[in-house]
Formats: C-alpha cells, sequence, structure tokens
C-alpha cells in the first residue's frame, strides 16, 4: 500500500468510499455481512481511510461502518463524514432538508454532527467536510446567522473534529470564491479523473488547489464505474497494451501520478473490485506515455468536446456578460451526461447568467481564436438545460 503524509499521519492513498457498499438486491439496505467483510479486509490489508457521509443509503452507511471499524484500535483507523448543507436551505431563521432529503426532520447543524457521532459510535471525526460545496449550497455555508463553518470551527477547538475541509462539486472559480471567504480549510475532496479532467475542469480545480497548497482528496476517479467498460475496440487495445491490468486501473494510475493526490477514494461494491484495487496501489510510479496515449484515445472515443481554451477574449466583448468558457464548459458535460452535479451549478446562477440571455449578435465568434459558433453552442445548450427537472 502507498502511503502519503498528511500533517503527522500516514494516510493509505487508497481510501474506502461507503457510498456504494453491496445491498440486499437493487436499490435494497445495506448487505451487512458482505460490507462487514469488505472493509474488514480494507483494513487488514493497509487501508486507513475510510469516507461516509449523513444520508449514504438512506443515513445507514455511517452505522455499518462505525460498526464495523469498532473491532480495531481507534487510532489505527481515520474516518471522515459530512455536514449535508447542500441539501439545506434556511428561511425567515429556519432550517429546513430540499431535494431528496424533503420532509427529514432537522433543527440545527449541532444535532446533524451528534447524531453522526453516535450513528459512527466515535467521540471525534478525523476528517469532517462540508458536503458538496456548490453554487447553488454557497450562500447556506457561508450564511452568518446560519454559521455552519463557525459552529465547526469550535468543534475543532474542543477536539472532535480533527482536520476541516470540503467536498465540491461546483466549478474552480466558486471553490476560489469559498477558499477566499474562510481561510480555515486543510484539504479539499474533488472529482477527479481523466475524463473530467477536460469535461467539467477539473483541471483548473486541482491546480488552483495546487497553487494554494491545499491536498486534494479525489471522488470518483471511475466516474462512477464509467471508466471501467468502453467500446470492445477500445477495451482490447487497453488490455493489449497492459496486459494483466483491469480497465479500472488506468484510472487509479491517473490520478496517482498527479502530486498533490493525497487519497483517492473508491466505493468498492464488491471484494475482487478491492482485491483488484488494492493490487494497484501496491506501488506508484510516473503514468507511461503509451497510458498517456491510451487516455487520449478513450477520451476521444466517449466524448467530443467543443475546443474552448477558456482565453476569455469572447467575454470581453460580450454585451450582456456572460461568462462563455464556463457555458461551454457545461454544454460539453451536458451532452454527454445529465449528472445531478450539472443541476447543482445551473440552480445558483441567476437568469442573467443563463444562455437564454444570449442576443446572438455574435461579436463573440469574431474574436474567438478557435472560430466556435457560441450563438449556436448558447442555443442548443438552453434547449438542453430546458430537458432537465
Amino acid at each position: 500500500m502507498i502511503y502519503k503524509t498528511f500533517k503527522d499521519l500516514k494516510l493509505s492513498m487508497l481510501g474506502m468510499g461507503n457510498m456504494r457498499l453491496p445491498t440486499e438486491g437493487e436499490n435494497g439496505p445495506i448487505d451487512v455481512g458482505k460490507a462487514r467483510e469488505i472493509i474488514e479486509y480494507a483494513y487488514e490489508h493497509g487501508i486507513n481511510y475510510f469516507d461516509t457521509a449523513y444520508r449514504y443509503h438512506n443515513g445507514q452507511s455511517e452505522l455499518v461502518v462505525g460498526e464495523a471499524l469498532s473491532k480495531y484500535p481507534r487510532s489505527s483507523w481515520y474516518l471522515a463524514s459530512k455536514m449535508p448543507g447542500h441539501m439545506m436551505n434556511y428561511i425567515d431563521g429556519k432550517l429546513g432538508f430540499q431535494g431528496y432529503l424533503s420532509g427529514e426532520p432537522v433543527s440545527s447543524p449541532s444535532a446533524i454532527f451528534e447524531e453522526q457521532l453516535r450513528k459512527c459510535g466515535v467521540d471525534y471525526f478525523d476528517f469532517y467536510l462540508l458536503h458538496n460545496v456548490s453554487e447553488s449550497s454557497y450562500d447556506i455555508y457561508t450564511n452568518e446567522e446560519l454559521g455552519i463553518v463557525d459552529y465547526l470551527l469550535e468543534e475543532k477547538k474542543a477536539g472532535r473534529i480533527r482536520h476541516l475541509g470540503f467536498s465540491a462539486h461546483g466549478r474552480a472559480d466558486t471553490i476560489e470564491r469559498f477558499l477566499n471567504w474562510r481561510d480555515c480549510f486543510e484539504f479539499v475532496q474533488i472529482q477527479l479523473n481523466y475524463l473530467d479532467w477536460d469535461l467539467q475542469e477539473a483541471r483548473l480545480s486541482y491546480e488552483l488547489l495546487q497553487k494554494r497548497g491545499i491536498p486534494v482528496i479525489v471522488m470518483e476517479p471511475c466516474r462512477g464505474g464509467r471508466l471501467t467498460h468502453f467500446q470492445p475496440e477500445i477495451e482490447a487495445r487497453v488490455k493489449s497494451e497492459r496486459p494483466g491490468r483491469s480497465l479500472a486501473s488506468l484510472a487509479f494510475d491517473f490520478v496517482k501520478s498527479l502530486s498533490g493526490v493525497q487519497v483517492v477514494l473508491s466505493g468498492m461494491t464488491t471484494l475482487d473490485q478491492l482485491k483488484d484495487n488494492l493490487q494497484t496501489f501496491e506501488s506508484r510510479e510516473p503514468l507511461a506515455d503509451t497510458d498517456k496515449a491510451l487516455i487520449s484515445e478513450i477520451v476521444s472515443s466517449l466524448v467530443s468536446l467543443v475546443p474552448c481554451t477558456a482565453c476569455r477574449y469572447c467575454c470581453e466583448e460580450c454585451p450582456q456578460g456572460l461568462d462563455i468558457p464556463k457555458l461551454i464548459s457545461l454544454y460539453n458535460e451536458i451532452n454527454f451526461e445529465k449528472t445531478p452535479g450539472l443541476q447543482f451549478i445551473l440552480n445558483g446562477m441567476t437568469p442573467d447568467q443563463l444562455p437564454e440571455s444570449c442576443i446572438g449578435c455574435g461579436s463573440c465568434s469574431k474574436i474567438c481564436p478557435q472560430g466556435i459558433d457560441v450563438p449556436m453552442i448558447m442555443k442548443k445548450l438552453a434547449a438542453s438545460i430546458s430537458t432537465l427537472s
């Protein structure tokens, strides 16, 4: 197992995410026996970082993970959980849940935190995160009256949180704005894989965190399994170039090669997946040129990107003040797959920031070094957004 130093800790570079534990039937409750077997095998083979959250598996994940780890010395494993602010609203001084948590009782951030400690059976969290800082959750997390961050900083002072960070599905500019708002976060968890490197502009988020010296926790390194199966001819090429290696290992090797990555989370549903990942994380080598060529070929086979370089010349000419590179990035993503993360971003945008505001004047296209027909892209994006909901 590769270990990397975080302050005075040695964390396994492969961490176990607990959002995709084995279940009893499709969408059923956690199969506790199989889940315990996987968690125990992970611990006994070198994994010491375990990630969960308030409502993973309808709130069952924290219970199962805490119970499975309780048989081992508390100082030998590191537990991370999250505050579900991305699912909160705060109206007229009253806190409530929204989205898939609508109707669930909630009284305060402190009540949630205390509940999480009880469910996990611990006195403290080694790592604690604000869950999904994004364009739509930004105002909740920065609300001074609600005071989520101030409360968690007090819990850190009390020793019940050892290290405070946040996860983010927002774009790099939102992450930067949040870090500028409060300089107290020790790590950031982002969706990072070789497909989203450009598709979701994960590269920009990674480089921002690198510049600030903030360690990166990686989530979705295989994009929810999307990077473990391809067109037959692509799969054959990968297996030929990397004999004896799984398709998933290429995705892991990509994120392993990034020096700023601290932990790579994998949501392992089966023991076979775990064993394969453990083998991948036995050693760390630079990404080979042949692997880079494979990645380029895979990405090209999966998605055709509008070649925006984010030079922002178009923004200088836009009479509507649109952030055209951001909108093109959303266009690229929405044409590949309509994910929940897209909705988080769109919900945080005002009507004048959306593609419907484009008046089709063409000033942007005239100055675009890539010759992109921006008004056409804006029209198509607006149509695609109208199908979401």
